[in-house]
């Protein structure tokens, strides 16, 4: 399930990506099988090792053009283990609403990037966290580890990233049949995934992503604008 467009962001194949906050993985993945030379990044250590683990699955199946290198590692956002201007494209995605200082996480973002390349961050929509935030105090409260620290308007956004000097570009609203499960999971208790409607919605997720019936997908792009669960925006760094 991705939440990026690759097509927006201008991947090609051969250029240097850096996935923060990888978590899973799933962009690092998408961004290997297109030919990218790719750093998936988290300070997960879990997370890290199942990602190296993929990455080196998928060169060993040739799903990733030869050539095409992939490495995993433990970093901190706000103090990113690279020089200046070492990637060609930076995705962050779902990540800011976890980091207090999310001013120096952008900053460190934009400088990891190269002049001319192209950023996309991804956060969770203003609306539908909103309504997460109302019915569950643990999916945002302090010290729940990786709660959410703050909700995000477009605008907001778009002032954080071009505060760092990089200029926004477009921006659009992804995964809109994913706002009603998290409505469901805060209104019946994040800790009881068990529960029959949590359970049975998810079971109709994994079923979307898998098969990705039009009729489904249809209806995604359609409630997007109203009820897209994350609000993606890209920008790029101007060339010197």
């Amino acid at each position: 399930m991705l939440t990026v467009r690759f097509d927006r962001l201008g991947l090609q194949a051969g250029e240097r990506v850096l996935d923060l906050g990888c978590g899973g993985g799933r962009h690092a993945f998408e961004a290997h099988r297109r030919g990218a030379h790719t750093v998936a990044l988290d300070r997960n250590g879990g997370d890290t090792k199942d990602a190296a683990a993929m990455l080196a699955a998928m060169r060993l199946a040739g799903e990733a053009p030869a050539g095409a290198l992939g490495a995993a590692v433990n970093g901190d956002a706000l103090r990113l283990p690279f020089a200046d201007g070492t990637f060609d494209r930076v995705i962050a995605a779902e990540v800011l609403e976890h980091v207090p200082d999310d001013a120096a996480a952008m900053a460190e973002l934009a400088r990891v990037l190269r002049p001319g390349g192209t950023l996309a961050v991804t956060v969770p929509r203003w609306f539908p966290e909103k309504v997460c935030w109302a019915l569950a105090e643990t999916y945002h409260a302090p010290h729940v580890a990786d709660g959410h620290v703050r909700i995000y308007r477009r605008t907001g956004l778009a002032w954080l990233v071009t505060a760092t000097g990089l200029r926004p570009t477009r921006t659009h609203h992804a995964h809109a049949l994913h706002s009603p499960y998290w409505w469901l999971k805060c209104a019946l208790g994040l800790d009881r995934p068990d529960r029959w409607p949590v359970r049975t919605y998810h079971r109709f997720l994994v079923w979307d992503i898998m098969r990705r019936p039009w009729l489904t997908r249809a209806l995604d792009r359609g409630l997007n604008p109203v009820l897209g669960k994350s609000l993606v925006l890209y920008a790029e760094k101007p060339a010197r």
